[in-house]
């Protein structure tokens, strides 16, 4: 019994001088300890004469072992409240192109980095940009600038920079001629203090700026959809300098809608490589429709194999100055399918069947193609589309995201009697991904079917809806 006495004692004593040792690499004190006990309740007799390894002596060994856990990062516990907040900020994020290359000198990486820094203090945006409320990051050879009010800054301070830089290559060979890239895009981040107690930043919104960044070509400014589609509404010559060049796909097999500015002085007119698709996601191109209604109709015909005959009812408006005969479609499906075993089929408002003119993707789970319209739809003027096609769903949901502000969303589900399904709809947030519950479906039990409908109003581009059965 003594020696298990002792051995215990010797545990004790190895695992306090492994906490002093932590809490001197954690830069925490005696101050810290004492917190510690009075959170957890312990009735100690500790003095304020006594040092860490004194009132460490006195604490049980199970706080011992709790408090080693803590230091070592194993165990986090979840009463202690982290101050986290999250903001909505319109960003700029740049680098310099090749500054890493192992050809150039330190010397000259630096020189180029100053150049830059300089040359971005000089732009008109960055001179009056909020220095209370606006965010920056330099990022080694770039930075990263966060504007908190208008989504034109990040765009105006694109051009003005790329206009300074013309000016300062004038005189440099090709050699020493300074290239950068700029990626522009809006969403929130999380705030959060450093141990030096500074503000720093991290979240969708800073992340994704640098993926659009990451497509660029040197001396190309790209934007996310997201953005451009504030910021073309602004002024003719906002609208002049964006050209949307298709989907991209980014890191993690997401896929972007993206923006190409450039314009007299500024900017690369020749698109990135790589492009996966060209003009939309599963409705009509964005740039040119505005949905005024969209039906979503999804009938299961074989709940053992979970076949689903898709129907998609949309009402559209051409908003753009010239007519379009032209509407591109991408469709996704959890079963690998040919395109041809689909039964893909594209109607017009008089019930006319339209031709499929191209396929432009035609992967096991993924199609994309376009049709061309028997009469085109004039500027301003209305039209009506459906689109309806054969394919599987087991994983028994359907996601959608709206490319432009709709006034009226309806969605209709309908199931053989008898299988047994939880219907639910759950809202998507574009920039974080984030799911919450809708308002709940209305379920009607008919004589030969199970029926889910379910519909809004008002919804706003970007905003994504799962549903489930």
């Amino acid at each position: 019994m003594k020696r298990k006495s002792n051995n215990k004692k010797l545990d004790k004593m190895t695992n306090v001088a492994e906490i002093l040792g932590l809490l001197d690499e954690t830069h925490k004190d005696k101050e810290w300890l004492l917190r510690e006990i009075k959170r957890h309740k312990l009735k100690l007799s500790t003095k304020s004469s006594m040092n860490s390894f004194q009132i460490l002596q006195a604490c049980p060994e199970g706080f011992i072992s709790h408090l080693l856990r803590v230091l070592k990062h194993d165990d986090f516990d979840p009463s202690v409240k982290i101050p986290i907040l999250v903001k909505w900020f319109h960003w700029f994020y740049t680098d310099i192109v090749g500054s890493s290359a192992p050809t150039i000198f330190t010397r000259d990486q630096a020189r180029n980095v100053w150049v830059l820094n300089e040359l971005i203090g000089r732009t008109e945006t960055f001179k009056k940009k909020d220095t209370k409320l606006d965010v920056m990051n330099i990022t080694g050879d770039g930075m990263v600038i966060g504007f908190s009010d208008a989504p034109e800054k990040p765009f105006r301070l694109a051009i003005e920079l790329h206009k300074l830089l013309a000016r300062y290559n004038q005189s440099k060979n090709s050699k020493n001629k300074l290239k950068i890239r700029i990626g522009i895009d809006t969403g929130p981040v999380y705030i959060i203090k450093d141990l030096t107690g500074k503000e720093n930043f991290w979240g969708s919104g800073i992340i994704m700026a640098k993926r659009i960044m990451d497509l660029a070509r040197p001396m190309q400014i790209l934007a996310s959809e997201k953005i451009a589609t504030d910021v073309k509404k602004l002024t003719s010559e906002n609208k002049s300098a964006l050209h949307y060049i298709g989907e991209y796909k980014i890191k993690h097999g997401e896929k972007l809608k993206i923006f190409n500015i450039f314009g007299d002085g500024f900017g690369n007119k020749n698109p990135p490589p790589n492009q996966v698709a060209a003009p939309s996601l599963s409705d009509p191109n964005p740039t040119k429709f505005l949905f005024n209604k969209v039906e979503l109709g999804l009938d299961i015909t074989d709940p053992k194999t979970w076949m689903c005959h898709h129907t998609w009812l949309w009402n559209i408006t051409n908003v753009t100055e010239e007519p379009s005969d032209q509407v591109s479609y991408f469709i996704e499906g959890d079963i690998p399918r040919d395109f041809a075993d689909l039964k893909v089929i594209v109607r017009d408002g008089d019930n006319k069947k339209v031709k499929i003119t191209r396929v432009n993707e035609n992967k096991p789970e993924r199609k994309q193609f376009v049709v061309t319209l028997n009469k085109p739809i004039k500027p301003h003027q209305k039209g009506i589309l459906k689109l309806e096609y054969d394919w599987e769903e087991p994983e028994r949901n359907f996601f959608y995201t709206l490319a432009t502000d709709c006034k009226k969303f309806k969605y209709r589900f309908t199931i053989p009697k008898g299988t047994e399904i939880k219907p639910g709809v759950l809202k998507v947030d574009p920039a974080t991904r984030a799911k919450t519950f809708a308002k709940p479906p209305e379920v009607k039990y008919q004589k030969n079917t199970t029926e889910i409908s379910w519909q809004t109003t008002d919804v706003r581009a970007y905003e994504g809806y799962q549903f489930e059965w």
